[in-house]
């Protein structure tokens, strides 16, 4: 029997399972979904032994987090997990139907899911380490003595510590990184002064994409929860309000309005993370055509395909710039905002351009790369 630790009621009796943890960027996104949809879900802590008995097997590599539907279909990465019980569970959409909110809401769903891992991941391992190593321990050996817990979280944390550089996470960039987030929580602090989230009174994807660094690293890990309740009280009530709410209510703006507060974060997307995305499919596709000739059968494309230059915004000491990874799946995520753009008819499409060019990020709507599929829980093109 699996523990259960986070038992929700819901109007029918059909109940998922969420493996994962409260540590856990993606799971703090996923379980946030699950409870303002008023899905009924168990959530079971992802322990050594549940990793062996349950994520490895179905999964093949250690992940959280993960879903087990009731009809035991297993379901990874929040984005997957998500599309399939919007399907499923179409009442009260997180995904708005006008033009230019979907599109903000895929752009900042990946935001949230991969730019914000650099300071997520900054300030847990260079301000919050001896907490880290515990609430590693304690999730993979929740039985064992304090000590031995922090002696399993270090033998644990040396892949999540040791990927800080391929991020771009230095100690030349550190400052940048913190300039640049203090930042972002002030503009995100002012728009949640006027909205109680990104594009309403209901959250969206984008809520949902932000949250996973907000919450799981940014607000429970000490050194930044303190930075953000004190700097941007907005911020730590959203924070809450997306942890606890299970009102399944709440509206998207009229006619499809992307609210001038919210301008300000787009244009901190489209300076620092838009020239990462436009790097990523030049060098994808000179690797795509270097590595994808053959059969024509799937390809599983490797999480990191070289290094590239990036620049942050570091507010008054100006621009910093680095090397950090090619991640191709940024370029999944993207294809999300890109597909849906690609749907749209020519007028929309030009609202959608205007919003777009007036951050000087238009051309990202244009960006050409070979398609890119999950397979088997793995990138494949």
């Amino acid at each position: 029997m699996l523990p259960v630790l986070w038992p929700t009621t819901g109007s029918n009796n059909v109940t998922y399972k969420l493996l994962g943890a409260d540590v856990s960027y993606y799971t703090g996104k996923a379980r946030a979904y699950l409870r303002f949809k008023r899905i009924p879900f168990e959530e079971t802590l992802a322990t050594q032994a549940i990793y062996k008995a349950e994520i490895l097997p179905r999964v093949g590599w250690p992940v959280i987090p993960v879903v087990i539907t009731p009809s035991d279909e297993t379901l990874q990465d929040t984005s997957v997990i998500i599309d399939a019980l919007e399907e499923k569970y179409p009442e009260t959409p997180i995904v708005p139907a006008g033009p230019k909110q979907r599109l903000v809401a895929y752009l900042l769903e990946a935001y949230g899911d991969e730019w914000l891992k650099l300071p997520a991941m900054h300030y847990r391992w260079n301000h919050c380490l001896d907490w880290i190593l515990a609430e590693f321990g304690s999730l993979s050996a929740p039985d064992a003595t304090p000590e031995e817990q922090l002696e399993i979280g270090r033998k644990n944390a040396g892949r999540f510590h040791g990927s800080l550089p391929l991020l771009g996470v230095h100690p030349t960039t550190e400052a940048a990184i913190e300039a640049s987030y203090e930042a972002f929580l002030a503009d995100f602090d002012a728009h949640l002064a006027q909205h109680p989230f990104l594009l309403g009174t209901r959250p969206s994807l984008a809520d949902f994409g932000l949250f996973g660094a907000l919450y799981a690293h940014l607000y429970r890990d000490p050194y930044p929860g303190e930075l953000m309740r004190r700097t941007a009280p907005n911020v730590a009530a959203w924070v809450n309000r997306l942890r606890e709410d299970r009102t399944n209510e709440g509206e998207f703006l009229d006619n499809d309005e992307v609210p001038d507060s919210l301008l300000p974060i787009l244009q901190r997307w489209a300076s620092e993370y838009g020239p990462v995305l436009r790097d990523t499919a030049q060098l994808f596709n000179t690797w795509a055509e270097e590595n994808l000739q053959g059969s024509g059968e799937p390809v599983r494309i490797p999480r990191g395909i070289g290094q590239h230059r990036f620049t942050l915004l570091a507010g008054e000491e100006g621009e910093v710039t680095a090397e950090r990874a090619v991640f191709p799946y940024n370029l999944w995520m993207l294809q999300r905002a890109l597909d849906h753009f690609g749907a749209l008819t020519a007028e929309d499409q030009a609202g959608c351009r205007q919003l777009l060019r007036s951050i000087d990020a238009a051309d990202i709507l244009e960006l050409e790369f070979r398609r890119l599929n999950l397979v088997d829980f793995k990138l494949s093109a």
